[in-house]
This record gives C-alpha cells, sequence and structure tokens, in this order.
C-alpha cells in the first residue's frame, strides 16, 4: 500500500484528495502535516492517519510517508516539491505546479536525480470522459475538428482569499485558465502553435480576473475565457465538419453538471449521450499515480506535459499585453 502525506490542511485536501486517497484500492493516508498541529491533528484524527505534525520537514523527514501531496498556495508549489523530492518523496502536487515554465526544468532535474514520481494534479487526465473524446476524435466520429470553444469561470472576491492575492499566485489562468488547455491538448494530442489574448486585472488585487484567448493549433482552433469574477459556468465542445461533441461538466463533473458528453450529428437530428456515473477522478488521479509510483505502467500526467501546458499559459499573459500573435 502507497503510504500517503499531505503538506498542509487546505480545502481542496479536505474535500477532495483525502477521501480519494482514504477510499482507494492501493493507498493510506498515514501523516497530515500543518504549521498548527492541532489542525493537523484534526484532520488526521477524521481520516484516520496514525501521524500528524507540526510542520512540513518533520513530515518529509519522515519514514512513514512514501509520497506527498502538495496543495500549498501556487507560489509555494516548486519549492516544496523540490524539499519533498529531495527526501527521496513521490509528489503529486496541485496545478499549477509552476508560475511559469522555466520553472518546471528545475522540477525534472531533481526528479531524475532522485529517481522519484513528481507530477502535477489535472485530475481531468484520469476521467474516463476525456479518454472517451479522445477516442472518438481519432476515430472520425466528427470528422475533421475544425474549432473548440471553451469557458470555466466563478465569482469570487474574498481578499483573503489565495486566488485573489498576487503574490500567492493568484489568478483566474493559474486556478482555472489551465483547464480548457489542458484538455484540448489531451484529446488533439496537438499543440499550440500560436496565441491572441486579451487579459483583464483587478485594479485593487492585480491578478488577473478575465481572459479571452484565441489558440492556433495548425489544424484547428480553441477559443475559450476564464474569470474569477462571472457568473460560475464550465463548458467545451469540440466542432468538426460531421458532428460535434459537447462536455457537459468538462472539469468539476458531478458539480457543475452530470458526468455526460454528447455526440451530435452533423444535422443536429441524432444524439448519442455516453455518461460515466459514479466516476471519481480524484480518486482515479491517486490510484494512477500510487501505482506508477510503486513501479506500475500507469499513464501519468508527466512534468514534461506540464512544461508544454505552462508555455501556453505563459504565451496567453504574454499575448494579453500587445495586439496580435504571440508564438507558444
Amino acid at each position: 500500500m502507497f503510504r500517503w502525506g499531505v503538506l498542509s490542511t487546505a480545502k481542496i485536501a479536505r474535500e477532495q484528495l483525502l477521501p480519494a486517497m482514504a477510499d482507494a484500492e492501493n493507498g493510506v493516508v498515514s501523516a497530515i502535516a500543518s504549521r498548527d498541529l492541532t489542525k493537523a491533528r484534526a484532520l488526521a484524527d477524521r481520516f484516520g492517519a496514525p501521524h500528524a505534525f507540526g510542520s512540513y520537514e518533520e513530515l518529509l523527514a519522515s519514514d512513514t510517508v512514501d509520497g506527498v501531496y502538495i496543495p500549498l498556495p501556487t507560489s509555494q508549489h516548486v519549492e516544496w516539491t523540490l524539499k519533498a523530492a529531495e527526501a527521496g518523496k513521490h509528489v503529486l502536487c496541485e496545478k499549477p505546479i509552476a508560475l511559469n515554465a522555466k520553472e518546471i526544468d528545475q522540477l525534472i532535474e531533481v526528479r531524475d536525480r532522485k529517481k522519484v514520481l513528481v507530477c502535477e494534479a489535472f485530475m481531468v487526465f484520469y476521467h474516463p470522459q476525456w479518454a472517451k473524446v479522445r477516442d472518438l476524435i481519432a476515430e472520425g466520429a466528427i470528422g475533421r475538428l475544425r474549432h473548440v470553444q471553451g469557458a470555466f469561470a466563478y465569482f469570487n472576491v474574498d481578499p483573503t482569499n489565495m486566488r485573489n492575492q498576487l503574490s500567492l499566485g493568484g489568478g483566474a489562468l493559474p486556478d482555472i485558465g489551465v483547464y480548457p488547455t489542458v484538455a484540448t491538448r489531451f484529446v488533439t494530442g496537438k499543440e499550440p502553435v500560436r496565441i491572441q489574448a486579451t487579459v483583464e486585472r483587478d485594479e485593487k488585487f492585480g491578478t488577473d480576473i478575465y481572459s479571452s484567448t484565441k489558440a492556433d493549433f495548425g489544424d484547428f482552433d480553441l477559443t475559450f475565457y476564464c474569470s474569477t469574477q462571472m457568473a460560475l459556468r464550465q463548458f467545451i465542445v469540440f466542432h468538426g465538419e460531421k458532428g460535434f461533441i459537447e462536455v457537459h461538466a468538462p472539469f468539476n463533473a458531478g458539480d457543475y453538471d452530470h458526468h455526460r458528453i454528447e455526440l451530435h450529428n452533423q444535422t443536429h437530428t441524432q444524439a448519442t449521450v455516453f455518461r460515466f456515473p459514479g466516476t471519481r477522478q480524484y480518486r482515479l488521479e491517486v490510484e494512477a499515480f500510487a501505482r506508477a509510483a510503486l513501479g506500475g505502467k500507469d499513464p501519468v500526467f508527466t512534468l514534461e506535459n506540464s512544461v508544454l501546458n505552462q508555455k501556453a499559459i505563459d504565451a496567453i499573459f504574454r499575448a494579453g499585453e500587445h495586439e496580435g500573435w504571440e508564438y507558444v
């Protein structure tokens, strides 16, 4: 069994990853660390973890942990991923794993040198609905793909929330703009060549709160918008010459809508619905990661993949500073 340690008592750990680890068929929650030992002990008791630590360093030094999950503020992801890997721990780090693509190079170096698994936590990579979209496109179900359109938005103006703190790596693109990009790259196997974008920042927070992006993938375009100050919404559509595929809850399946995708024909007279009831993408993620860390052959979201995705996000930020195209 893979023994998990968690650095911090962050909300996503409490609500998503720790329940997934506790239910996983090949792992157990072994330790929780927090700068507040009382919080660490309370969360450890809640999930049956035998160990609680009052510092992250103590957890990394413990021989009761095989790998760690890092849900710290974005600005701390590289620092603690490096420390965990140097300590010989496998690392699943919450997205985005870095704030620019160049930062990931040092993570690749320590991963290879310490012979540990280091992955960015893109849970969508493990959801079967995305594998189905990929297969439908590859099989020619919608003919030639011409356009992908998507959106991801929510409303949050809490100044204490890390998503609204520039110093902690907050902003819409790092938090949610990564999803339309990674999903499109995954199902098509293609990379964006050049990008146009509009990026708006909050006058008080300094974070990007809205962006509208057009990415040229050579054979097709991706357009999407994301925002931290718009009504809650997410969708993505893959539109081809012979039909289109609509993913109804692309990134938080089960929260925004049911786990389902619809394949429509060219004349919009027939639709085939594919459902994925009961799918728990976070559990699939931690189980696949654990199997790979223990020597299995499960596909995982590699750091090389992270570099490519982050290069696209970096290009969006650059494109937002001027008119015209920015090359990825």
